[in-house]
């Protein structure tokens, strides 16, 4: 039997060490990392309103809107003061006491951040000439960024920044890597100044995303959570999947990725739902290191989960430079794919063991029943949608810009669900481990907290909804009003229900208060490692800008890869595995995009690799989460094998199992762009859906050994097949077809005038490298100009002359579009010319869909040979 309190203490434990911090004073110390937490989480929403600029209008005063221009200083300062009060500097190190070393790195570390705002005037006047204070300054904030780091992250990060900033000052001593990129050595003034003075390093953007928007999500999802959302997702998910075979299983894959769309934590995602859901998948029969996997892969997947993707996506807007709304849509189809997958596996794991679901109440759903509440769902979200968004046109002419009718309409709402949760009794969690498990009825378990989703529908409305006359606010305004309006809820849904059930008002008022207290503490310390994970993935970020240091993993790749383009992005993943563990989801996106995007950009070119950059980001930044659930460092693998008990290890091996698929979607999306949503209509969205979702339940079969029946070895190959023909047909078209036109010389230009307007071409270059002098190929993509392939190539800044039957290429002017990408790489000088040496435009070919014809074919065949071996039912 399980002892759950003891399991629940364990799991706390787990999670404060790894995300919140170990140490709890219980003295006027502990008040003061209390107060700290909840000043950080009030200066965070002062910052993001409209208040510092009401206030400066009304004072005339300019601090009040300077300290919004000062606001990463001052976030990196509470961020170093909590981590060094929170975070105990080593294992024997005191936790109910803040030692006298640790007081004076909080002064330090503070001081350094402030200095950057007390005297920004006088930096700004000597910009590049770094006095001895400066460089003094910035030698301590680094210092005490990096302690911090180690305190609240351990030492992966700390080893990798240490190791660019060891080459930002020797590197230039290595002739090889100083052939490579061309960087001869930096001054102690120099680097420092690089990385703390100015928002080329610690200061850069990706400490910027987490001061203007990182936050608030976090903010967001504690305050959801003390309030009781949470929860809400938890018995939601047990009331919709429970009764089923291996429910409390299928709960998990649920909940977790409800939960894990709006966490910034694969751990706290794994301790907030596996706390319940870990113990009932074992009362129903999962072993202990199943169970744990399950919850750690249904963890780990929510990182990659629309519309926050544990804030990562508000970076890729930073790093790709494409509309928040692109990203969302490029990340759905494959996060849902990967989850509906994952259910699947839940679902064979219990076939293969024979589970049964858990005893509920009422009438029991089943499977055709969910699918249509799920359909039914989307169709109602999106009349939704659609009614709100004619209601906001029909009050266009008399709110205008303002926002009071909608926030009339909002409490409404509100009281209305309110209204109707009262007539519900309050659901409870199952913490009785001697009863036998059951599952609380769908209906007032559903509409008993509906009122949880309202600030995720203002979150997603104003990221994604707009109207012809109404633009979709920013990530952060967005966030904002989803924060205050979740302020609201945890301050008033308790008082409010009680009156409206005749209970005792005060008391229920009180207990709100303390749930918004707690949120604000909650979502400081939530944010106290990424807030100096980005600070310290700055520091990456500025070695690379200064030094150029990526190109040296690039040369390393290139030459183990040979060429090939299988081992190349093999290499890249198994390193984006490596670099992630143990990061949270914020800094492992930053380095893995800032180390091994490039490698796929430019070795990939090299090999003819072209695809659109969202895809090379979604590639790395896929494993590197998948670092989360792969041992010896997997943290979520440890977090849920606390809660169930089992070996660590063996619970992140098999979690590692249940990722397969999730990995193998990088490499899809990499050859086939259709998975992201990547140029096609919305009606070819929805067969690319469930031609993908096939592909990948076939994948999941194959992986399991179980399909209709318990599977034998050629089976699941044929399986393996059949999922590969369905997610990459285009590769058997190319057997038998070439996929594109080749043409060199002056036949090159006819070949480009003969394409329509706006059509990809595909230009090959060969030239000698600008740093080694070897001839290196490249291929860009440019658009046709109908009629004209010169002035195709004029317009993206190449000029071309023929000679000899070759087209030489001269140096792009700077400003043009492909400057940055070819005028810095060749040596236009040289004895060797640059050259086009071919252009490649589309092959007119039979649809590559005609393949799938065949795959399903061959899936008939399985599926007549195992059934008559089934021995249960497939539900």
């Amino acid at each position: 039997m399980v002892d759950q309190p003891s399991t629940e203490r364990t799991a706390d434990d787990m999670v404060a060490e790894a995300d919140t911090g170990a140490r709890n004073p219980v003295n006027w110390q502990g008040t003061l990392i209390i107060g700290t937490c909840i000043a950080w989480s009030l200066f965070q929403l002062y910052i993001a309103s409209r208040i510092p600029g009401m206030l400066a209008q009304a004072t005339g005063l300019s601090i009040f809107a300077n300290i919004v221009a000062q606001a990463r200083f001052v976030h990196l300062a509470f961020a170093l003061a909590l981590a060094t009060m929170a975070f105990p500097l080593t294992k024997s190190a005191p936790r109910d006491r803040i030692p006298a070393y640790d007081w004076a790195l909080l002064v330090l570390g503070v001081s350094a951040c402030l200095y950057l705002v007390v005297f920004r005037f006088e930096i700004a006047s000597r910009p590049g000439l770094w006095s001895t204070t400066d460089i003094t300054m910035s030698a301590i904030g680094m210092i005490c960024l990096m302690i911090a780091v180690y305190r609240s992250l351990g030492l992966p990060l700390v080893i990798i920044a240490c190791i660019f900033v060891a080459f930002a000052f020797f590197g230039g001593y290595s002739e090889w890597a100083r052939n490579i990129t061309n960087y001869g050595g930096s001054s102690l003034s120099k680097a420092l100044g690089h990385y703390w003075m100015q928002t080329e390093g610690v200061f850069g953007v990706a400490l910027g995303v987490s001061t203007a928007m990182i936050f608030l999500f976090v903010l967001f999802g504690a305050l959801l959570d003390r309030a009781g959302g949470g929860n809400w997702f938890i018995q939601v998910a047990i009331a919709l999947l429970g009764a089923l075979r291996g429910g409390p299983a299928k709960a998990s894959v649920l909940s977790s990725m409800m939960t894990g769309m709006i966490s910034g934590s694969s751990i706290a995602n794994t301790v907030t739902t596996g706390t319940f859901t870990i113990p009932l998948m074992k009362r129903i029969g999962f072993p202990a290191e199943k169970a744990g996997a399950v919850e750690v892969a249904s963890s780990t997947n929510g990182q990659l989960t629309p519309p926050v993707m544990g804030a990562a996506a508000f970076l890729m807007v930073e790093y790709v430079n494409i509309p928040y709304i692109d990203v969302v849509k490029h990340a759905f189809l494959p996060a849902v794919i990967s989850y509906i997958a994952l259910l699947y596996i839940v679902h064979l794991e219990s076939l293969k063991m024979g589970l049964k679901g858990l005893d509920k109440p009422g009438r029991r759903i089943g499977v055709l029943m969910i699918m249509i509440l799920f359909l039914s769902g989307f169709i109602l979200l999106g009349v939704l949608t659609f009614l709100m968004i004619g209601l906001r046109t029909l009050l266009e002419p008399i709110m205008g810009n303002s926002i009071y009718a909608a926030v009339a309409l909002v409490a409404v709402l509100y009281l209305v669900l309110l209204k109707i949760s009262a007539s519900f009794p309050e659901i409870k969690e199952d913490k009785d481990t001697d009863a036998p498990p059951t599952a609380p009825r769908l209906t007032p378990t559903l509409i008993g907290g509906l009122y949880f989703a309202i600030p995720i529908f203002i979150l997603v409305w104003n990221l994604m909804v707009r109207t012809d006359t109404l633009d979709r606010l920013s990530p952060a305004l967005s966030a904002f009003w989803a924060t205050f309006f979740m302020i609201i809820i945890a301050l008033t849904h308790r008082p409010i229900k009680a009156a409206f059930r005749g209970h005792d008002v005060g008391s229920e008022a009180r207990a709100g208060w303390a749930d918004f207290v707690q949120g604000l503490i909650l979502g400081a310390r939530n944010m106290i490692g990424i807030g100096v994970a980005t600070g310290a993935a700055g520091i990456i970020v500025g070695t690379i800008s200064l030094t150029g240091a990526h190109q040296v993993i690039g040369t390393v790749i290139e030459v183990i890869s040979g060429g090939n383009l299988m081992v190349l992005l093999i290499l890249v993943a198994v390193l984006s595995l490596i670099l992630g563990m143990g990061l949270p989801t914020t800094a492992n996106y930053i380095v893995v995009s800032s180390l091994m995007a490039p490698v796929i950009i430019s070795v990939g070119a090299q090999v003819g690799l072209v695809v659109p950059l969202i895809a090379v980001h979604m590639f790395v930044f896929y494993f590197g989460i998948l670092a989360d659930d792969t041992p010896p460092v997997g943290l979520a693998a440890y977090a849920a094998a606390a809660i169930s008990r089992g070996d660590p290890i063996k619970t992140g091996l098999q979690g590692f199992g249940y990722d397969i698929r999730t990995a193998l979607l990088p490499f899809l999306f990499i050859f086939n762009t259709d998975l992201l949503l990547i140029d096609v209509s919305f009606g070819h969205a929805i067969f690319v859906f469930f031609i993908s979702l096939l592909a990948m339940l076939l994948f999941a079969a194959a992986t399991q050994g179980y399909f209709i029946a318990k599977s034998r070895i050629w089976e699941s190959v044929v399986l393996l097949f059949i999922a590969f023909m369905l997610f990459r047909p285009g590769f058997f078209l190319d057997m038998v077809e070439e996929p594109y036109v080749s043409a060199s010389g002056g036949a090159a230009i006819e070949l480009m005038s003969q394409e329509p307007n706006g059509a990809d071409i595909r230009v090959m270059i060969e030239g000698p490298d600008f740093d080694t002098g070897q001839m290196r190929p490249t291929t860009v993509v440019i658009p046709a100009v109908a009629g004209d392939g010169e002035t195709a190539l004029s317009d993206q800044g190449l000029t071309v002359m023929e000679e000899d039957g070759r087209l030489l290429l001269d140096e792009p002017f700077p400003g043009t579009p492909l400057f940055d990408q070819l005028g810095t790489e060749y040596d236009y000088y040289g004895d060797n010319p640059v050259v086009i040496s071919a252009v490649e435009v589309e092959n007119e070919r039979i649809a590559k869909e005609w393949f799938f014809i065949p795959a399903l074919l061959l899936l008939a065949g399985v599926v007549m040979i195992q059934r008559p071996r089934a021995t249960q039912p497939a539900f």
